[in-house]
């Protein structure tokens, strides 16, 4: 049993607001999952730039790895840290140079996601220490989503937590289960996507990924997961400019969705939902089994 919340502002008049919202949704979904929690926040992103969001052991000195990562034609690397997280913003193609050079020299530092606008925060704890550490409330952008783990089928980790990223600006919040996990860990691994734990919402990630790869929209990749992955399960993805939500054939998990001419939002429970502003007047509804929601921002 785990939370999941997602949020997707129509309204940019809300995205100073979205991660006090989405805190809100996150902290109230914590009986479904106290051992740990993570979220995922669309905000700005530079031109020609790319977010490595990273975790380290806490204590750890991200000002001094930025540093090592400066050089004369770009200059010293924008970096945020918060917590035993950071993000290191750089000119996307030096990307493939700065991952070599972290798993060559800094092996101690783990590279949680990338992406042009998204950031991933997540830890052990109960998700209003996690929300309070890393700030989700201060948080501004365009969508987001967030999850309470309670762990059944693996240990409580950092790196078990959600949400998963496999690609750019891509990531996903589970709750269920996959019974056909490890058979598909081992295709996903002969494609070339990395799987780094045992956690069978990584390997949802990583399938996402691959059918994008192959030229599917997240919508199409969402369809075509209801033939290949087995078992009971809710997803919620993130993209860098869109928001989707697929429940298993039989809906075995609950879920329930909200939205008006502002926003978009789902969560586990109606009561994640229930100080948004003007719940009241939202269109209020159970998303049905083996169906695509999705929703896009124009670019």
């Amino acid at each position: 049993m785990c939370g999941i919340v997602g949020l997707f502002l129509k309204d940019p008049k809300l995205e100073g607001e979205l991660g006090a919202m989405l805190a809100s949704m996150l902290c109230v979904m914590t009986d479904r999952g106290p051992d740990s929690a993570g979220f995922a926040v669309y905000g700005a992103g530079g031109k020609d730039k790319v977010k490595l969001s990273l975790r380290a052991a806490k204590g750890y000195d991200f000002q001094a790895l930025a540093a090592g990562l400066s050089i004369p034609a770009d200059g010293l690397p924008s970096v945020t840290a918060r917590g035993t997280h950071a993000i290191i913003e750089i000119p996307s193609p030096r990307e493939a140079a700065v991952r070599a050079f972290l798993a060559e020299r800094h092996p101690e530092v783990a590279i949680v996601g990338t992406g042009a606008r998204m950031e991933i925060f997540k830890e052990v704890g109960l998700p209003s220490s996690v929300a309070e550490t890393f700030g989700l409330a201060t948080m501004r952008g365009t969508h987001g989503i967030g999850h309470t783990r309670m762990a059944t089928e693996s240990a409580v980790t950092t790196a078990g937590a959600h949400p998963f990223s496999t690609g750019a600006d891509q990531c996903l919040v589970h709750n269920g289960s996959l019974s056909n996990h490890n058979a598909l860990r081992r295709t996903l691994k002969r494609e070339g996507v990395v799987i780094e734990t045992e956690n069978d919402s990584e390997v949802a990630a990583g399938y996402l990924t691959w059918r994008m790869r192959e030229g599917a929209s997240l919508g199409a990749a969402l369809e075509a997961g209801l033939k290949d992955l087995d078992g009971f399960f809710t997803f919620v993805v993130g993209t860098e400019n869109g928001f989707g939500v697929l429940r298993d054939p039989i809906a075995c998990k609950p879920a329930v969705m909200a939205e008006t001419d502002q926003y978009v939002a789902f969560g586990s429970e109606y009561r994640a939902l229930v100080d948004l502003p003007g719940i009241n007047r939202a269109k209020v509804f159970e998303p049905e089994p083996a169906t695509v929601y999705f929703w896009e921002r124009a670019q």
